[in-house]
């Protein structure tokens, strides 16, 4: 491979784009992205956010109380379609942390450990580590079940006090003893101890919510940021960059988050899913069946999206309690930005927040994530660079989550792995409305058991482009084709009627299914 090729042309273009001086081959110190003299590797402070939809202020949400991620959208350019490439927690984050797509790694599902199928991968933060930087990270960035050690030159998963899940904490009396009472139901039956010490978190959630007068650090989210912020001082008091992620859980179920961040909201005030239906003409498999939700006591009985929808007051409850848990975890994104500046390394950080997937509150009549729809696939994404000439705007270029692995790459001056199946959008953080992709693709396994309110398994497969969104079924085994869906963006931006069989759209259906399955590659810029 000649030495353009190991750099990467989409790297080589980004210098040139932005103006740069001199050129940064693999393994050299300093890249001047902007401009001007040399400065170190910039370190990169690379922030997730579990089950966090774009329902911020700086994607419209004027009711929404995020001022934290609001200021950081301020000071870089926030991306108004980006697309996953699987609604769920596991398949998004092993594909956006590989640089590779579900079907490549073939993890598709909440169990599949991505080194089992790929074990010889190099991932995002592997990259950084074998380029020179100190990878360390905190919370859940790779699925909580299954960190990947290989990644990181130190990692802390665990926090003293906190359980293996931490989304299990309660701190209301009433919750905890609903919790006691759980643990004493499980030994009753004669199940394992390690339901409760380790994987027991998932039987021991009780309450979908929780409002206590507590301080932050009560929960894991606050706790992890005090000791993020003693980490960060280490990282910055070294000549080493480093590539820094801290994973928080909300607002992740169950919304469990302090008193004062509740009482941000008026509940009878939060507007509810106006699109509180299953879309006319869906097929079957298109909508989840509330598993998630379901395993929260009050919720058992909850009727499936296909039966009935839930009461008003659920979905105010659960609404707020969402809202509530976004503004503690603001809060908490404040600190580590704060400390950042006390400790005089802002300027040469890049800051990537992220959201692992979207999440229905109510739309389609349906609650949490795991569909193809658009609630679920388009995902919040902010990224600041210092220095680069797109900060303060939006781009409404479609980009994926695949892709944030080489744009880091492009921005610290490492090598862009060859294999990776994403474009890095560096041009963008300097002109955000250049002509870029014509396509996101997204995909979703809907587990028979599980999920699937006929009983079978299905994938599907999505393709987003500016105007449309389609979707094709296939049975999982047989991989016969099953079904397909088509929404018109431009007159149904809440993708409420599949079209895909309604007179006119034959042609547009026609396209769209030969550019699903000429894939990513297709439509790259």
């Amino acid at each position: 491979m000649n030495t353009l090729n190991t750099v990467s042309r989409r790297q080589f273009l980004h210098w040139t784009l932005a103006g740069a001086t001199a050129c940064a081959l693999p393994g050299c110190a300093a890249l001047p992205r902007h401009g001007g003299a040399e400065k170190k590797r910039p370190n990169v402070l690379f922030i997730a956010v579990d089950d966090l939809r774009p329902e911020l202020g700086c994607y419209g949400n004027s009711y929404v109380r995020s001022p934290a991620i609001d200021g950081l959208a301020r000071e870089g350019v926030v991306f108004t379609r980006a697309y996953c490439q699987q609604s769920q927690c596991n398949a998004s984050r092993a594909s956006l942390l590989t640089g590779l797509r579900p079907d490549t790694i073939r993890v598709w599902d909440l169990r599949t450990d991505f080194r089992k199928n790929a074990p010889d991968v190099v991932t995002l933060p592997q990259q950084f580590k074998e380029c020179g930087y100190h990878t360390a990270a905190i919370g859940k960035i790779y699925h909580n079940t299954l960190p990947d050690p290989k990644s990181w030159s130190e990692e802390k998963l665990h926090i003293k006090g906190y359980p293996f899940d931490p989304d299990a904490v309660y701190r209301t009396p009433e919750n905890i003893k609903l919790q006691e009472a759980k643990k004493s139901e499980i030994l009753a039956q004669g199940r394992q101890k390690r339901y409760i010490d380790r994987l027991g978190e998932w039987y021991l959630k009780t309450a979908s919510t929780e409002c206590a007068d507590v301080p932050d650090s009560a929960y894991f989210d606050g706790a992890q940021t005090d000791v993020a912020i003693e980490k960060m001082k280490d990282l910055a008091a070294s000549d080493t960059p480093f590539f820094f992620g801290i994973g928080y859980y909300r607002p992740h179920l169950p919304f469990n988050a302090p008193r004062k961040y509740w009482d941000l909201y008026d509940r009878s005030k939060i507007p509810l899913a106006k699109n509180d239906f299953i879309p006319k003409n869906a097929p079957v498999m298109a909508i989840n069946n509330l598993r998630e939700l379901r395993s929260y006591t009050e919720f058992k009985t909850a009727p499936y999206p296909h039966e009935s929808k839930l009461t008003e007051a659920q979905a105010r409850l659960l609404k707020h309690g969402y809202l509530a848990s976004v503004s503690y975890v603001d809060a908490q994104i404040q600190r580590l930005l704060d400390a950042l500046d006390r400790l005089g390394i802002r300027d040469n950080t890049v800051i990537v927040l992220w959201g692992d997937h979207g999440w229905k509150l109510g739309e389609h009549g349906s609650w949490c994530k795991m569909t193809n729809y658009e609630i679920d696939t388009r995902v919040p994404l902010i990224v600041s660079d210092p220095g680069a000439r797109g900060n303060g705007t939006k781009s409404d270029c479609l980009v994926e989550f695949v892709d944030i692995y080489p744009t880091l790459c492009d921005l610290a001056g490492l090598s862009v792995p060859g294999t990776l199946e994403g474009t890095s959008f560096a041009p963008l953080l300097d002109k955000p409305d250049r002509p870029w992709k014509t396509a996101a693709f997204s995909q979703f396994m809907r587990d028979g058991v599980w999920q699937s309110p006929d009983g079978k398994d299905y994938m599907g497969y999505t393709i987003r482009t500016d105007r449309y969104r389609y979707v094709e079924w296939y049975h999982w085994k047989s991989g016969e084709y099953a079904a397909r869906e088509l929404y018109d963006h431009e007159t149904d931006p809440e993708e409420n009627v599949n079209v895909a069989e309604a007179p006119g759209y034959e042609a547009v259906v026609k396209d769209l299914a030969a550019r699903l399955k000429a894939g990513w590659r297709a439509a790259r810029p």
